[in-house]
């Protein structure tokens, strides 16, 4: 049961109109108001239904606490099937039961009880009294499912050195040079607060280049301009290549977004996921937004026929997700209600398979993150038992990481025996996770994936779940957050040649100039380099500083000399250098330092005189 308790000064609700699970109630009930109360939107599960008698009373029990901390002088017990997320509802019959027993429980203590009908649309009015306890939360769950949380053994951290050595995180002495590794162990093990409290500069490179939350949508949802969907675009096509990175055959596949609750291993996973959940109702259906593309694929391969001699072998889609992140953590880029994860799952035969590719993956990720000049800091998910009985697995994996890694054991409760979160430490100092894989044992059983033995056995695979440079929004993060460090540093900020939108520009001296600025240009665009030209009607040194400005890192100027010799006078934003060379030769270096990456045409018109304001 999940519950939403207001005070509230006074409430008013009136029915509009019934359901089809509307129950029979006398006239009085279909309006009521009070004052002074303690308002309850109580939404009913699936599971309250093996013990409602319990699940009642533990309702009664914190109800009638609060009541009396609040100074309510009655309790309104109003039905609200809208907070259920990752849940069932229960049937209309048990959800009344239980409403009863809870409104007959509160009476019995001498409690001022009115409990709204269920199963009608009801127009309402709240006047919330505002204070701390005003607004409060609660979710009830059955005894079986209470004895089991209480059983549970709680997580807890421990730092791992290279050297196989594990510390207390309070008892770990920091070395110099692990600033950024003491603030994930700050934040995540010991719970200190965050630093910060000024506004990332990344949130302004966001606005240069068109990247916006989209107002008209549900909070959390983002908005890409013309550059901003070229570097979406780049990014996407860029996590497509890594993907096939690995050296196994590499399946891509693509699907829908949403998934009916009612099918077990998607009730079933989504349950394991928690209450970040989107759902939406279609008929007489639940269903559930996909919050990476596990669904989609697990659904997909179950269906395949797969042989010892197919695995290991990938599937990859770059999937739209969705999650209900908190309203207060939203940011740009990194926490979203709508992702795009390029999402890779890689079969294996056996577990010692699967820690031999996790180790590929690992060493992937962090070269990655070295060609932004980063490096991570990372958070290893795992249990006790895993570890202990894979310690040579885990040394291999701190040799890629070369420094210390935060440990945290959790219960064995979860589908994977080992979760591993990569963070950056941002410009205000705290730790953002980017990428991630994951060693996954219960899915394959879950979903009904199998594959066929050199005996002729059928067993169930082992899978990595990764994200080699996390979603697109947060590379795109990371790239962001990077100039922005590079700029606290007196650096000119500015994204990997690959990257960026204009990568050259052509800026004649003057009108008379523009001919050959034109043939310049056609060189380079026939050379699939991403470049405009400044025909404005401004001075050359406005023109300069506005190529600057968009952080275009080629600048090529052309007057009088340079047409006559066939060259350019080429003006390194990044150096402040400059150099007279053909345009041959500036193709040449651009192509250079473009290898290895995806490409992608221009996203505006070749004219800036052509271009609106965006």
């Amino acid at each position: 049961m999940k519950e939403l308790l207001i005070h509230a000064g006074k409430v008013h609700y009136k029915v509009t109109m019934p359901t089809r699970l509307a129950e029979e109630v006398p006239e009085e009930m279909k309006e009521g108001e009070m004052e002074n109360v303690l308002l309850a939107w109580v939404s009913v599960e699936e599971a309250d239904e093996e013990n409602p008698e319990y699940v009642a009373e533990k309702a009664v029990e914190d109800l009638a606490k609060v009541c009396g901390q609040v100074k309510a002088e009655g309790i309104l017990l109003y039905p609200y099937a809208h907070l259920l997320f990752g849940s069932e509802p229960a049937s209309p019959e048990a959800a009344i039961k239980i409403l009863k027993l809870m409104e007959a429980g509160l009476k019995a203590r001498g409690l001022n009880v009115r409990r709204a009908p269920f199963g009608y649309y009801k127009a309402f009015q709240v006047e919330c009294k505002g204070h701390p306890l005003s607004e409060l939360s609660r979710v009830i769950v059955p005894a079986e499912e209470a004895e089991k949380a209480e059983e549970a053994p709680q997580v807890y951290y421990r730092i791992l050195t290279p050297e196989m050595k594990l510390y207390k995180p309070e008892e770990y002495v920091f070395k110099p040079g692990e600033e950024e590794f003491k603030a994930l162990v700050e934040k995540e093990a010991l719970k200190k607060g965050l630093k910060g409290g000024a506004e990332p500069r990344y949130l302004a490179y966001c606005k240069k280049f068109g990247v916006e939350w989209e107002g008209f949508s549900d909070i959390g949802h983002m908005r890409y301009g013309p550059e901003a969907t070229l570097l979406f675009d780049l990014i996407s096509d860029y996590a497509d290549r890594l993907a096939g990175s690995l050296g196994i055959p590499v399946y891509r596949v693509k699907g829908t977004n949403m998934f009916n609750l009612a099918v077990p291993a998607v009730r079933q996973h989504a349950e394991l996921f928690g209450g970040r959940l989107y759902t939406i109702k279609s008929g007489s259906r639940r269903l559930v937004m996909r919050y990476a593309a596990c669904h989609q694929q697990f659904a997909m391969v179950k269906d395949w026929i797969i042989g010892y001699g197919d695995l290991p072998f990938g599937v990859y889609e770059l999937a739209d997700s969705y999650r209900l992140e908190q309203e207060g953590e939203l940011l740009l880029c990194f926490r979203v209600r709508k992702l795009h994860m390029p999402d890779l799952h890689v079969f294996c035969r056996s577990m010692e398979e699967a820690q031999e590719y996790a180790l590929k993956i690992h060493r992937k990720i962090y070269e990655e993150i070295g060609k932004l000049g980063r490096t991570y800091v990372s958070l290893y998910n795992t249990t006790e038992e895993y570890f202990e009985a894979n310690k040579e697995f885990f040394r291999k994996l701190l040799e890629v990481e070369g420094k210390p890694v935060l440990l945290c054991f959790v219960p064995k409760k979860y589908y994977w025996v080992i979760n591993v979160e990569y963070n950056i430490i941002d410009e205000l100092e705290r730790p953002c996770e980017i990428a991630t894989f994951q060693i996954d044992v219960g899915n394959a059983e879950r979903f009904g994936i199998s594959y066929t033995d050199r005996d002729g056995s059928r067993k169930r695979p082992m899978i990595i779940h990764t994200a080699l440079i996390g979603t697109v929004e947060r590379y795109l993060f990371a790239q962001l957050d990077t100039a922005s460090k590079n700029e606290r540093e007196g650096k000119p900020p500015s994204l990997p040649l690959w990257l960026t939108p204009i990568q050259a520009r052509v800026i004649p001296v003057s009108a008379r100039h523009l001919d050959y600025a034109w043939k310049v240009y056609r060189q380079l665009n026939e050379a699939r380099i991403r470049v405009d030209l400044d025909d404005k009607d401004e001075s050359l040194p406005k023109k300069i500083r506005n190529a600057e400005t968009a952080w275009i890192p080629y600048i090529a100027v052309v007057g009088d000399r340079e047409a006559e010799k066939g060259t350019v006078t080429l003006r390194l934003r990044e150096t402040k250098e400059q150099r007279e060379t053909t345009p041959q030769q500036l193709i040449q270096e651009i192509k250079q330092k473009m290898e290895d990456y995806p490409w992608r045409p221009l996203p505006l018109p070749a004219q800036t005189s052509r271009r609106p304001s965006f």
